[in-house]
């Protein structure tokens, strides 16, 4: 059944994740060796953890991040209206995240978490190698206790679109608001986006992913890796004929080979931007913001693949998982906007 994505909505995508403060940092092979790292993963680390790699790694940029509110500003910086839901403490860190978001031009509305919290703002230690790849080491702090509480349910009724982000799955609180937001997302016409994440995420939550798949999400993004592990297959090509049976579009990336587009029963090959990577962080992200916006703008979905890779282009030419120039301008310029 084609998607529908409604056209008379206050705002166009509300976006739902980790509320990370990220702190970004060059690093060699050897560092990631040393501390017992992989490559392009993402790893959960507790307090201490954290703090040993942040004291062993070298000069650091700090930037409010997390993966859903990357695309919330992406999409702001294509010209849609955003909003995140994303839970912070009233700490420094918090303080700083919230007034970054807000200048950016996304809306965010949930109250902070006392100060008093023992839980604070979390962060993401992003290492990056020689070859541009990154490597997160995430302390969730209180951005994993995202509950049915801290979200406005009159704001995914006014969303033409929801955008959840697989790493809230790892906590049950987490677990109960996405339900909970899909739920109503359902019930009030609004399509549901869900990002996979990381390879590992897919391998942890794996049952509950592919119940989410057939029966939740209108909208998935993942990787190569992902959606190979999703569905059990060593073959892409495998992997593609499996989404092709599934709900709604699908978008799956591939970095430098592309990314292919599922969808209405056909299959889309989208090339690359051509980009000089500096820094992958925030890839995946703003793609999936170039296509929330071509999807909320009816465009046909190569056009929304495209509008995917002119984004993730953009951000892996410098440091940050954020746009430094207008995406909307981008697009305009390659006439796909």
């Amino acid at each position: 059944m084609p998607l529908t994505v409604p056209t008379d909505r206050d705002v166009d995508v509300s976006c739902m994740g980790n509320a990370l403060v990220d702190v970004l940092a060059h690093a060699a092979d050897a560092f990631l060796d040393e501390h017992g790292l992989v490559k392009g993963s993402m790893l959960l680390v507790d307090g201490e953890r954290s703090r040993a790699i942040y004291e062993a790694m070298g000069p650091g940029t700090e930037v409010s991040g997390g993966c859903a509110a990357n695309t919330s500003v992406g999409l702001v910086s294509f010209g849609a209206s955003a909003a995140f839901i994303g839970k912070v403490r009233d700490d420094q860190l918090g303080h700083i995240y919230a007034h970054d978001l807000r200048a950016a031009g996304v809306g965010f509305d949930v109250a902070p978490a006392p100060a008093a919290d023992p839980d604070a703002t979390g962060r993401c230690l992003i290492l990056v190698t020689p070859d541009g790849e990154r490597t997160m080491n995430t302390f969730l702090g209180i951005a994993g206790r995202v509950a049915p509480a801290d979200v406005d349910f009159g704001l995914i009724e006014r969303s033409a679109l929801v955008y959840v982000e697989g790493y809230l799955w790892d906590r049950p609180s987490t677990k109960q608001a996405i339900l909970a937001v899909t739920d109503a997302a359902h019930a009030a016409g609004t399509q549901v986006a869900f990002t996979m994440s990381d390879g590992f995420c897919v391998e942890r939550h794996h049952d509950d992913f592919v119940a989410l798949a057939a029966e939740r999400i209108d909208v998935l993004f993942a990787n190569e890796t992902e959606i190979c592990s999703l569905y059990g297959v060593d073959d892409f090509d495998l992997a593609v004929e499996a989404a092709m049976s599934r709900r709604g579009v699908s978008f799956l990336t591939r970095g430098a080979k592309g990314s292919v587009v599922v969808g209405d029963g056909e299959a889309h090959e989208v090339p690359v931007e051509p980009a000089t990577r500096v820094d992958a962080t925030g890839a995946g992200d703003l793609f999936a913001a170039g296509a929330l916006y071509g999807l909320t703008r009816g465009a046909d979905l190569p056009t929304c693949g495209r509008l995917g890779s002119l984004a993730a282009a953009e951000v892996i030419s410098h440091m940050g998982a954020r746009p430094l120039v207008s995406l909307g301008a981008l697009a305009r310029a390659a006439g796909i906007a």
